[in-house]
């Protein structure tokens, strides 16, 4: 038998810099998360060893089998009100998709969900709602992505597009906490920066930045007088210089497109965006969070997931408590049934009721 059953579960979050891992006891909740890893996306012997960490007995097979969550370069998540109307239309969708979002419907894997709740969308239900969210991988880019976790490894047992589990997740961190405030997202890039504004009440407006970090390295070889962009680049993505303070002039440009954004939300709902959660940012530009939410006057953040997870039968032991941050909440996402969480707010709703 090629895949036999496993006790344990297995969870990886791979971005374009940092591979997140972690071990469960179980594969589903309720469940204890073990252990947890960190690695470079590009070290591939740091990955091989991590990977034995966690499961030092390999499975027959010769792969961890794990839930995965991955960010190929190419995804499009995005959030659109749909026209009522035209619901009943077979080509409709596929024209929002090639008409709004420019892509070719033949050549992208897309779900389309509620922009409230997240669960699928579906046009034949009496009365669907019309603001939806548009997750999309070109097709290549999924082989591709898959190929290179079979290579590393890892089994996909469930592959999913990280922004849409993160947004999920985030929006039921918000309902638990039971905080009404409106939360600026980033999804930072190289070349574009995903925003998001997020309530608990769903995914409220969506936009992507041609800006992302990388835009900022001219900058840095201006300010600080270096001869070429490489050695601007690498004094960018090292520890050895402190850019807090030349942070304003380097985001900028991000800060001006941002207020054009969260303006245009503000007029049109009357309610005030609050919070920054950035992800992705590599961990040596972890300051940009900071930066950005001073840019913009409001404050970052701060996920405590423990008490949230808990409430959904996954608990975090001592170790993991001890090793992770905000960085971790996208793997940790993964992990959470929302069909529980779903249930669990209508039970608490009943009880309030009763």
């Amino acid at each position: 038998m090629l895949f036999s059953s496993k006790s344990k579960g297995f969870f990886v979050e791979k971005s374009a810099h940092t591979v997140l891992l972690a071990r469960t006891s179980s594969a589903n909740a309720p469940m204890v998360v073990e252990e947890v890893r960190e690695c470079a996306a590009d070290d591939a012997e740091a990955l091989a060893a991590a990977m034995t960490e966690l499961q030092p007995k390999k499975a027959p097979s010769g792969y961890m089998q794990a839930v995965c969550g991955v960010y190929p370069s190419k995804r499009v998540v995005r959030r659109v009100s749909l026209e009522p109307k035209r619901l009943k239309d077979p080509a409709y969708l596929g024209e929002v998709l090639s008409q709004q979002l420019r892509i070719e419907p033949d050549k992208y894997t897309t779900v389309v969900l509620n922009a409230n709740d997240g669960a699928d969308f579906d046009a034949a239900r009496p009365n669907p709602q019309k603001d939806v969210i548009f997750g999309a991988i070109g097709g290549e880019e999924i082989l591709r992505t898959q190929e290179q976790l079979l290579e590393e490894g890892i089994y996909p047992d469930r592959l999913e597009l990280g922004s849409l589990s993160v947004l999920g997740g985030l929006i039921d961190y918000l309902k638990f906490t039971d905080d009404s405030t409106s939360v600026l997202v980033l999804e930072a890039g190289p070349d574009v920066t995903n925003s998001y504004i997020v309530t608990a009440g769903g995914v409220e407006a969506s936009r992507p930045i041609p800006q992302g970090y990388d835009s900022m390295i001219p900058i840095v070889q201006s300010e600080l007088g270096l001869k070429d962009a490489e050695s601007a680049r690498k004094l960018f993505f090292s520890n050895t210089f402190d850019f807090t303070g030349m942070g304003p002039v380097l985001i900028k440009r991000l800060i001006k497109e941002l207020q054009s954004s969260i303006g245009f939300y503000e007029v049109q709902t009357g309610q005030s965006v609050g919070l920054l959660y950035s992800l992705l940012l590599p961990a040596k530009l972890a300051w940009l969070d900071g930066a950005i939410a001073s840019g913009m006057g409001i404050q970052s953040l701060k996920i405590d997931p423990a008490d949230w997870l808990a409430s959904r039968q996954v608990t975090l032991s001592d170790s993991v408590k001890a090793k992770v941050d905000a960085r971790w909440f996208g793997l940790f996402s993964l992990m959470v049934n929302h069909n529980l969480a779903n249930a669990t707010a209508q039970d608490a709703v009943a009880e309030k009721k009763a």
